[in-house]
């Protein structure tokens, strides 16, 4: 992580409040509570009533302070009483489990899932961000996918993602914040911002933005690069700046560190069916996806066209897998959906994987 210190990026996850143990487990402490509390769906505005402003001072003075019912009914506002009954019952989940990374697996068992996707990215970052003690700026931000909803689209035939929330928002304001909006709503002129690609010669801009809790550069998702040389003539060539392997890397650190187990995943245009026996998407739109082209099931060409990337993986020891399918590789699918919106899952390599029962037991 050159000319960066272990702490400086991704602030507002509160990764640097958590408690850390020697096998990277994180554990929760009153800091990393406050950080909840100052979020704006808890903290007091202009109109909180009285008894708002009193809870919200004492849990700021002890976040692990028993709230009773009746004090909630003393909210006057409805949403404030449902944002702290969310709260209230993530803090349970936090502070009942042994460290940050099993109240996570914690929340896909049975049950529904009673916790905001907000709340659960947020564990992700802050998860993800104990894996990258010594990951690149190209590692870094293929990261975010894991945690921030991007949005996919294709220029001069490269498969290029940016952070939704900040390219809506460039959308909005041209990036002049509020002045941009009106300027926009009164149709006046706003210079048209780039948003860089993300490559090792401007590394340390990635890092700077970061740093500031901000997301603000494209990652390049393309196999390859074709060039067209005229009179029908084109040529492939390798792309080496290309951020896929190192989301292979981030994944393979998050299973390795989730789960316990060595896998090796490698980014591939196709996948040889007669290797494929076992499969799982990425996100919502790869795994209906695969699931349809494993049934032989016809795919349009424009779902198909969604696919941003396969991925092959395969166990460094096979007999950590389920015996059925001992040896075979792994076919993982990564797809936007027909909004070009990537939300990528990381849970699914969790849940779906096919372990030995054994091993599936121990994590």
């Amino acid at each position: 992580m050159s000319g960066t210190a272990a702490d400086e990026f991704w602030p507002g996850c509160g990764f640097a409040a958590l408690q850390r143990g020697a096998d990277g487990q994180l554990g929760v402490s009153d800091d990393y509570l406050r950080l909840f509390l100052a979020r704006p769906e808890l903290a007091p505005v202009d109109e909180s009533c009285q008894s708002e402003r009193a809870l919200h001072a004492a849990l700021l003075e002890d976040p692990r302070r028993a709230v009773t019912a009746e004090r909630l009914v003393r909210l006057q506002d409805a949403d404030v009483r449902e944002n702290y009954a969310v709260f209230l019952r993530f803090r349970q989940r936090l502070l009942g489990a042994s460290s940050l990374q099993a109240s996570y697996r914690g929340l896909f068992g049975a049950a529904p899932v009673d916790v905001p996707p907000l709340f659960i990215d947020l564990l992700v970052q802050a998860i993800v961000r104990g894996l990258l003690a010594d990951a690149d700026a190209l590692q870094a931000r293929a990261a975010e996918l894991l945690f921030r909803p991007q949005r996919v689209s294709v220029h001069d035939g490269r498969v290029l993602a940016g952070d939704r929330d900040t390219l809506d928002l460039l959308k909005d304001t041209g990036g002049l914040g509020d002045l941009g909006r009106l300027l926009l709503q009164a149709r006046a002129p706003v210079k048209a911002l780039e948003v860089a690609v993300l490559a090792p010669d401007n590394a340390h801009a990635y890092w700077l933005a970061a740093a500031q809790g901000r997301y603000p550069m494209l990652l390049d998702l393309s196999h390859e690069i074709r060039q067209n040389l005229g009179h029908g003539l084109q040529f492939t060539l390798s792309n080496a700046r290309s951020g896929l392997p190192a989301l292979a890397a981030v994944l393979e650190r998050w299973v390795a560190h989730m789960l316990g187990v060595q896998v090796h995943i490698t980014p591939v245009a196709k996948i040889e069916t007669t290797q494929w026996r076992w499969h799982l998407g990425l996100d919502a739109e790869s795994t209906a996806l695969l699931n349809d082209l494993y049934l032989d099931q016809p795919v349009s060409d424009e779902r198909r066209a969604r696919l941003v990337s396969l991925f092959e993986l395969r166990f460094a020891d096979p007999a950590e897998m389920h015996p059925e399918v001992a040896g075979r590789p792994v076919v993982l699918g990564l797809a936007h959906n027909d909004q070009g919106v990537l939300r990528l899952k990381p849970q699914n390599l969790l849940l779906n994987l096919p372990l030995h029962p054994m091993v599936a037991r121990g994590s």
